[in-house]
């Protein structure tokens, strides 16, 4: 483990995000503070891998939630999400939660048929 650096003030030099990893575990984290301030009561998945990252529940509805994160489309211009829905999270009902790292907010993401 290397040593801490610090700034000129005393505070700590943070380094950025670098892997994906680390950033899917921040939207995620986002997300379950989100759909709390939302009203859902949310459980995580308790593996790293799998076409579900959260559950959220609400109202007596179930919410299956795969989180990602938002990403700029060069063509566009716009932010958006890169991957689609796989088969089996299509048959599952599971729906996209877009993270935004720039901003931290999150928004519902339209799957259209």
């Amino acid at each position: 483990m290397t040593e801490p650096k610090f700034k000129k003030d005393g505070n700590r030099e943070l380094e950025p995000l670098k892997t994906a990893n680390r950033k899917g575990d921040l939207a995620e984290y986002y997300a379950v503070t989100w759909l709390w301030d939302n009203g859902y009561e949310v459980f995580r998945n308790a593996g790293c891998t799998g076409p579900i990252d959260l559950i959220a529940y609400k109202d007596g509805v179930t919410t299956l939630v795969d989180v990602k994160t938002t990403r700029i489309d060069l063509r566009r211009g716009i932010k958006t999400v890169k991957s689609k829905r796989t088969q089996e999270q299509v048959e599952k009902g599971v729906v996209f939660l877009a993270f935004e790292p720039d901003t931290r907010k999150l928004r519902w993401v339209d799957h259209r048929k």
